[in-house]
């Protein structure tokens, strides 16, 4: 059976004895410390998982190639499918990511994987510490490359909007959800990017709400509720997930998923790309 969402820590150290074909990243990664999650992945990661970083890897080097504008410039999907395939990628394989960050980043991946085409992907829920709860082996230093595998570009599974499209739709039945922190949304504050504030209209969820306190994602009875509750009957096929660099909005999108909705578009460039142009407007409160 695929995994497509969640897997928990039972199920893949189940993939793991039945010695079915498997690929296992390690997101971890620290905003304010670009080598930390490379260090925590020597110290301790799931064996075989091999470290995906938030700048070397999940995000493009040359921006007349990316996808997206931003502080995370989204590769292109040609870029994301020959990365998988350099990684060991063939196209019969469970995709397993995780972090150590409640799925602020290896919800990136999730999304890079299926947007490349590739269906089977999951995020271990709950991450490392899941792992270690349920008595998962940990090791430590770096894993043997492997060989390339077969795996080639297909269809994308997931939508991405350009800050264009997303500019077009203001004032119509789009609806923005921006997973950043309150104080940043309203605009109180501004640590990363140039302009504080938001996109008109754009409801606010920060990505932790989907998490309980267990680190876990919370009931799909309980995300669907609280969806429900943020959207007040707006049409949510019309739902586009934003952040501040194309990265913890993914949380959203999953969650939206896990609740039986639509899991909305990818606005990746998101608010780091949205300020960088005068001539987008911008709302605060």
């Amino acid at each position: 059976m695929p995994y497509r969402t969640l897997i928990s820590a039972s199920a893949l150290q189940a993939l793991q004895a039945s010695g079915a074909p498997l690929l296992v990243f390690d997101c971890s990664f620290d905003l304010s410390a670009s080598q930390a999650g490379a260090h925590s992945y020597a110290q301790a990661h799931i064996p075989g998982a091999l470290h995906a970083d938030l700048d070397r890897d999940l995000s493009s080097h040359d921006r007349a190639q990316a996808a997206s504008g931003g502080r995370h410039p989204l590769p292109g999907r040609a870029a994301v499918a020959a990365w998988l395939a350099a990684c060991g990628l063939d196209t019969d394989m469970q995709v397993v990511v995780y972090d150590r960050n409640g799925c602020n980043y290896c919800a990136r991946l999730w999304w890079m994987a299926q947007w490349a085409g590739h269906a089977d992907v999951a995020v271990l829920d709950g991450g490392l510490a899941a792992w270690q709860a349920a008595g998962g082996a940990l090791a430590s230093g770096s894993e043997a490359a492997r060989a390339p595998g077969n795996f080639t570009l297909q269809a994308p599974l997931r939508e991405l909007l350009s800050a264009d499209a997303v500019q077009a739709g203001l004032g119509g039945a789009q609806t923005i959800i921006d997973a950043r922190a309150p104080a940043r949304y309203r605009g109180e504050v501004e640590p990363l990017d140039p302009v504080a504030g938001h996109i008109p209209g754009a409801l606010n969820r920060p990505f932790g709400d989907n998490i309980a306190r267990d680190g876990r994602f919370k009931p799909a009875a309980l995300l669907r509720a609280e969806f429900e509750a943020l959207l007040q009957e707006r049409d949510a096929t019309q739902v586009v997930h934003q952040c501040g660099s194309g990265v913890s909005a993914l949380p959203n999108l999953l969650a939206m998923e896990l609740a039986g909705l639509p899991a909305g578009r990818l606005f990746a460039g998101s608010w780091s790309e949205w300020c960088s142009s005068s001539q987008r407007p911008v709302a605060r409160g």
